[in-house]
């Protein structure tokens, strides 16, 4: 695991992004969906204490049963710049994935991963840190274009830079429900995080991985600020 140190100021950040976008593994295929574990990993704040809290959850790959769920709580202590939330939120989902007593296997973030401004988001750069393969699976396409997918389950469109770049897809993962957002973060290719999330997101629009870590960190933060 790479050390992870706080930057002093946003240039420093930016220079970390980086030195950092640069080890990002692009070519591997990543875990066959449906085997193995998938942990899912979220944050919740409270801006007016400047508390966040990280929750990491593990689950079973194939039944998606809980196997494994860990909080942390922490302070923040990197103000809030867009395209740099990362920085925000790492120190404690680190912990989050310390303390956890089995292995997280694919990591699934609320996020992006290529998907980023500066193509490195949250996803990627805790891959990176983590060693770890990582996905992000987002709510909403940022700053990026798409055409509106199929109807259908499955039904995916390229999410799209100005330039045309693919950075990541749209994609239906319930009929009668808006697309998510996926992209590769780290040691995954951009099929397999789209088959992975469909698996995962079997009976909702996102996957259970997000659903339960979500659930989790706000927990967490509500015990931590009352």
């Amino acid at each position: 695991m790479t050390p992870f140190e706080m930057p002093a100021d946003e240039t420093a950040a930016r220079a970390v992004q980086d030195e950092l976008r640069g080890r990002v593994v692009l070519d591997e295929p990543g875990p066959e969906p449906g085997t193995g574990l998938v942990t899912g990993v979220d944050v919740a704040y409270d801006d007016e204490r400047d508390v966040v809290a990280a929750a990491a959850v593990v689950l079973d790959a194939a039944t998606l049963a809980v196997v494994d769920e860990a909080t942390a709580v922490g302070r923040v202590t990197f103000p809030y710049v867009p395209g740099l939330l990362a920085f925000r939120e790492i120190p404690t989902v680190l912990a989050a994935l310390a303390a956890l007593t089995s292995p997280p296997g694919l990591v699934v973030c609320d996020g992006y991963g290529r998907a980023h401004p500066r193509r490195f988001g949250l996803a990627s750069h805790l891959g990176v840190v983590t060693g770890l393969p990582a996905i992000g699976v987002a709510k909403n396409p940022f700053l990026f274009t798409y055409d509106e997918p199929g109807p259908r389950r499955g039904d995916f469109t390229p999410l799209l830079a100005d330039d045309g770049e693919e950075v990541g897809r749209a994609l239906r993962t319930q009929e009668g429900v808006k697309p998510v957002f996926v992209s590769v973060g780290h040691r995954v290719d951009l099929a397999t995080a789209c088959a992975h999330t469909l698996r995962l997101a079997a009976d909702y629009r996102l996957p259970e991985s997000t659903r339960r870590a979500d659930a989790l960190c706000r927990r967490a933060l509500r015990e931590a600020t009352t």
